[in-house]
C-alpha cells in the first residue's frame, strides 16, 4: 500500500532511540523529510546520520529540551510548515502517590504532558491556518489501564488522551487531524535493561529477563516497528477520515479482564 507520504515533512520528538527512532525510520522509508528532536545531541546526530545513509530524504537534527519554556514555539519556527507532528518525547517516573513528590511530578509533566500540549498548540496554529496537517501523540497504555504504582504516568497519560480526543473531535472541520497511539510494553533497550536489572535482583541471573514478559499477549512486548507502522498509517492520507481517536498497540492487554477463557 502506498501511504502517499513521499515529499511530506514530519517532526518527530524523542527521536534518538526507541519508539521515536523507529517512527523516524518508518517515515523516512515512506519518503518523508524529517526534523528530529531529542535532548541528547550525540544520540540525535547518530540517528540522523543513520537515517540519511539509508533513505533519500533530508534530515535535520534539533537537540532541544522541550520542557523549557519557549522551546515549542522556537521549534515550530525552525520547522516551518511541517505536515506531520509526532509527539513522543518524555518519560514519567514510576511510583505511588507517597513516593513521587511534587518536584518530580511537575518535572515529568513539564516534558511529556505540557510538552505535548505546547508543541501541539504551536504546530496546530500553523496547520489550521493552511487547512492541512496531522498530529499524532504517542502516549501510553497507563492512560486507560490505571496503575497505582505509576500514578503520575497514569494521570498524565489519561489527560493526554482526553486532550487528543477533545482537539481531534472538531479539528477535521478545518483540515487538521489529531490522533494518538497508546503503546503497551515495547521491546526497547530501556525495558530490556530494566528487566535485566530486576532479574539480577530477584533471581541472581540477568539472563532470566524474558520471564517477565510471559504474561503479555504472545508472550512478548510489541516491537518498536509495530508502533511505528501504525503511526505512519495514521499520519498518511490513507487515514484521512480518522481524528479524535486513540489506538492501543498492546495485543489486547488493556481489554483483558478476569480469568483466561482457555
Amino acid at each position: 500500500m502506498d501511504l502517499q507520504l513521499t515529499g511530506r515533512t514530519a517532526v518527530v520528538t524523542g527521536a534518538s532511540k526507541g519508539i521515536g527512532r523507529a517512527i523516524a525510520e518508518a517515515l523516512a522509508a515512506e519518503g518523508c523529510h524529517l526534523h528530529l528532536v531529542a535532548r541528547s545531541p550525540d544520540g540525535l546526530a547518530a540517528a540522523a546520520d543513520a537515517i540519511r545513509s539509508r533513505h533519500q530524504v533530508t534530515v535535520a537534527a534539533h537537540p532541544l529540551d522541550l520542557a523549557a519554556r519557549g522551546s515549542a514555539e522556537g521549534l515550530a519556527d525552525l520547522c516551518g510548515d511541517a505536515d506531520i507532528l509526532v509527539n513522543n518525547a518524555g518519560a514519567i517516573p514510576g511510583g505511588s502517590l507517597d513516593t513521587v513528590d511534587e518536584e518530580r511530578w511537575r518535572a515529568a509533566w513539564d516534558l511529556k504532558v505540557f510538552g505535548y500540549i505546547n508543541l501541539t498548540r504551536a504546530f496546530h496554529a500553523r496547520m489550521k491556518a493552511r487547512q492541512a496537517g496531522v498530529i499524532v501523540n504517542v502516549i501510553g497504555l497507563a492512560g486507560e489501564r490505571f496503575d497505582y504504582g505509576y500514578i503520575a504516568g497514569s494521570t498524565g497519560n489519561a489527560g493526554l488522551m482526553a486532550f487528543t480526543r477533545a482537539l481531534g473531535s472538531w479539528s477535521l472541520d478545518y483540515g487538521v487531524r489529531v490522533l494518538a497511539v497508546n503503546p503497551g510494553a515495547v521491546m526497547t533497550d530501556r525495558i530490556v535493561q530494566l528487566m535485566r536489572t530486576r532479574a539480577e535482583a530477584e533471581h541472581g541471573d540477568p539472563e532470566r529477563w524474558r520471564e517477565y514478559f510471559r504474561h503479555l499477549p504472545k508472550g512478548r512486548p510489541a516491537e518498536p516497528a509495530e508502533v511505528a507502522d501504525l503511526v505512519c498509517f495514521l499520519a498518511s492520507p490513507r487515514a484521512a477520515y480518522l481524528s479524535g481517536v486513540v489506538y492501543a498497540v498492546d495485543g489486547g492487554a488493556a481489554s483483558r479482564a478476569g480469568s483466561r477463557p482457555f
